[in-house]
């Protein structure tokens, strides 16, 4: 138990961070690195829970156009089926007699129907075909509306394009150590302006003898850039005014320390604001090390060339 009498007296606890603070009842890191919070809901329906249209902006790209494939055949699929079900003679055109072919008529004429391209050779005959048919054109120009404006969100929806680095360090810094951790905006044409960087720490301690978590704002040395289009080291001194200022190597483990790190600002492009959010759990802290440069000159001398694959190089160094 010595650790938790070695945080920093003179640090400000920072109370509005919105996490609980019982160690005994947290599972986990509490944001995951990709920015998401580490929280499973329970206790409410499913239909309470769900929200189809904000699942359907954060889906991946491969999983969304999947979920496009999957909903365009299953919506067929079952059309053709209701056309089998009332009868051959509901539709004319078939150019074959055996079964399964004209199963594949129909489909291929209910995928026709359903994106109105209608190309004539089939056709509804009898009053039950064309009630079908009448309500899949429905469905159709209704599903593709839905579609267009999901199209359309996704690809406009405001996003940082902020690559972090994959560990942060315990690096030489002045005449002491700073907590160092990197991050570059990856897109060719994608900056931000006015951007802002706010950095916490949440340190597991004893409070009249039961383990707690404590959350520290971290002081930067520079927490705000006009322009951010290169890529940006963010340091913590550890200094007098730190809560890390009697850490050693050692006691990360038993501090379950954890970092959260989220930056704000004005993307150009977008024309609004955005947020990029990652945390670092101790795992993720490598103690004696500094990132290495990324970036150099052109061999013409006209440009400067920052090399994003060099984002996590780092070497071990001695504090």
């Amino acid at each position: 138990m010595a650790f938790f009498k070695k945080i920093n007296p003179f640090s400000k606890v920072n109370s509005d961070t919105g996490f609980g603070e019982q160690a005994n009842r947290i599972g986990g890191r509490f944001v995951n690195k990709d920015g998401t919070f580490n929280v499973e809901k329970t206790g409410v329906s499913l239909f309470k829970n769900l929200s189809i249209y904000s699942w359907l902006l954060e889906l991946s790209r491969f999983r969304f156009f999947l979920f496009l494939m999957v909903f365009f055949i299953s919506e067929n699929v079952f059309f053709t089926i209701l056309y089998l079900l009332a009868g051959q003679g509901e539709l004319q055109g078939y150019t074959s007699h055996q079964f399964w072919d004209r199963v594949m008529e129909v489909f291929f004429f209910s995928t026709q129907t359903f994106t109105t391209v209608g190309y004539g050779r089939m056709n509804p005959i009898g009053l039950y075909g064309n009630m079908i048919s009448a309500f899949e054109s429905l469905t159709g120009l209704l599903s593709f509306a839905f579609l267009t404006g999901l199209l359309y969100g996704r690809f406009t929806r405001p996003k940082a394009y902020i690559s972090f680095s994959n560990h942060a360090l315990i690096s030489p810094f002045k005449d002491g150590k700073g907590l160092m951790l990197r991050m570059v905006p990856y897109k060719k044409r994608h900056y931000l302006t006015d951007a802002k960087i706010a950095v916490n720490v949440v340190i597991k301690e004893m409070e009249k003898e039961k383990p707690v978590y404590k959350f520290y704002q971290l002081k930067l040395e520079r927490s705000r850039v006009d322009f951010f289009n290169m890529n940006w080291t963010i340091v913590h001194p550890i200094d007098e005014e730190s809560p890390l200022l009697n850490f050693t190597e050692a006691d990360l483990e038993p501090s379950d320390l954890e970092l959260f790190v989220q930056v704000t600002g004005f993307d150009p492009i977008f024309s609004n604001a955005v947020t990029k959010r990652t945390s670092y759990t101790y795992k993720e802290v490598i103690w004696g090390a500094k990132f290495n440069i990324m970036y150099h000159e052109s061999e013409d001398g006209n440009t400067t060339i920052l090399e994003i694959d060099k984002l996590n190089d780092y070497e071990m160094v001695t504090l």
